[in-house]
């Protein structure tokens, strides 16, 4: 959520971030509600404060005999008065918080205007030696893969859930617990998260506080009867451990790192790749989050992109940063790295991960500070990013693992998980 006083005091600056975001706002129509709300907030209280008076007048008066008749009348007409002026208001603090809620973050200054990912800017690229990618072959792809090894089988999937819905069997199964497993330790071990297992359906605050709600409702999961929502990822879990606390200065950074199952229904989506892993409505993601102080936001974000990296510089798969334009940022991030593995099988980059700082705008939805001694306290920064999803890693995995006898080498890094080196079509 933005800051209301940002609003007020730099409209043509949070317009032109919002514009830029290919946001329609309606930061015009926010600031006349907000002059409206301080209005009647004001004389809300400067009639609650006569009617204090006049009530205090009462029993001076009937100690000294007088008629306090005209009394109760006038602070009959200051109830009903005041009663409008509340009614009031809460209308109009409805319509300016749900304004304000579908309002989305501004952009850092740092990322490239643009209207589209065609804008997006590639950063740089990491290819293992001796990998010639520009060089179109004819290999599997991760269906075919699949299917031939007997580790996944979309169709029964299809038929157990729906499309969307992957079934890994035999040693696909145990590739994707050990790429879990590799990948959490990986990141405890080295870069300090704290690994924490959380619900995988929350309820509508934990959505809100992180920006899923209301404006993304459509792409989620809702389990009506209950009121809760199987989560899109675990950055909604991670980020509301902390709502509606306060955490002292000393303790920050924080960083957790925890896996989950992720659930969209890519409501908006058709039309586009939807064959396997492409696009898919579950899949299994690690993620990192961070709780910071504001001033190292910006350097938190460039370490949980090299945290990423690192998974899959140990894992030798071939990828790319690209730093988001301005239009193609999400709803809740002031600035955001995807990072691309490379699919030989479709010649091009597939999206495994996106690094993303918040600023201070799921902080503002959920309530999260921090302090330092006895001063007030101020607003976390928030970042997240995944570490990674596992479904199109796996597809970039397999590919770039295939054998011309149709196995699939096992990257050193996760052979002590999996417990075996290889995957031959010829294994059961």
């Amino acid at each position: 959520m933005l800051d209301i006083k940002l609003i007020r005091e730099n409209p043509g600056l949070v317009k032109t971030g919002l514009t830029n975001k290919n946001d329609n706002h309606r930061i015009d129509e926010l600031l006349e509600l907000d002059k409206k709300r301080r209005e009647l907030i004001t004389l809300g209280d400067e009639l609650k404060n006569q009617k204090n008076k006049v009530s205090e007048e009462i029993p001076k008066l009937k100690k000294a005999g007088t008629d306090t008749q005209p009394l109760f009348e006038e602070m009959r007409q200051l109830g009903e008065k005041i009663k409008k002026n509340d009614d009031e208001l809460r209308v109009i603090e409805e319509e300016f918080e749900k304004i304000l809620l579908f309002t989305p973050n501004l952009p850092h200054e740092s990322v490239p205007v643009g209207k589209s990912a065609e804008d997006n800017l590639e950063v740089r690229r990491w290819i293992p030696e001796g990998l010639n990618i520009e060089t179109k072959k004819e290999v599997l792809d991760h269906i075919q893969l699949g299917k031939n090894n007997k580790i996944l089988d979309f169709d029964r999937g299809t038929k157990i859930t729906g499309s969307g819905f992957p079934l890994y069997t035999g040693r696909g199964a145990t590739l994707e617990r050990a790429l879990i497993s590799f990948m959490l330790d990986f990141h405890i071990r080295n870069h300090g998260y704290t690994e924490v297992m959380t619900p995988f359906i929350v309820n509508k605050d934990s959505m809100r506080g992180t920006g899923q709600l209301p404006k993304m409702a459509d792409d989620m999961y809702f389990i009506e009867r209950d009121g809760l929502y199987l989560i899109p990822t675990a950055e909604v879990p991670i980020t509301n451990i902390y709502r509606n606390e306060t955490l002292e200065e000393e303790t920050l950074p924080v960083k957790f790192v925890g896996y989950s199952p992720c659930f969209r229904r890519e409501a908006g989506s058709y039309g586009r790749d939807s064959k396997g892993f492409l696009r898919v409505h579950q899949f299994n993601k690690v993620e990192m989050v961070k709780f910071v102080k504001p001033e190292n936001s910006y350097d938190e974000l460039e370490s949980l992109v090299a945290n990423a990296e690192a998974i899959l510089k140990a894992l030798n798969v071939p990828y790319r940063i690209l730093l988001l334009c301005t239009g193609d940022l999400s709803f809740s991030a002031a600035k955001c790295y995807d990072i691309e593995t490379w699919s030989p099988a479709e010649h091009k980059w597939l999206e495994a991960s996106s690094c993303s700082n918040f600023e201070s705008f799921q902080a503002r939805r959920a309530n999260i500070k921090y302090k330092a001694g006895g001063k007030k306290g101020e607003f976390v920064h928030t970042l997240n990013g995944s570490g990674l999803a596992t479904s199109r890693l796996m597809v970039s995995l397999l590919e770039n693992n295939q054998q011309p006898d149709g196995s699939i080498v096992i990257p050193e890094a996760l052979r002590p998980y999996t417990g075996f080196d290889v995957i031959e079509p010829n294994r059961s």
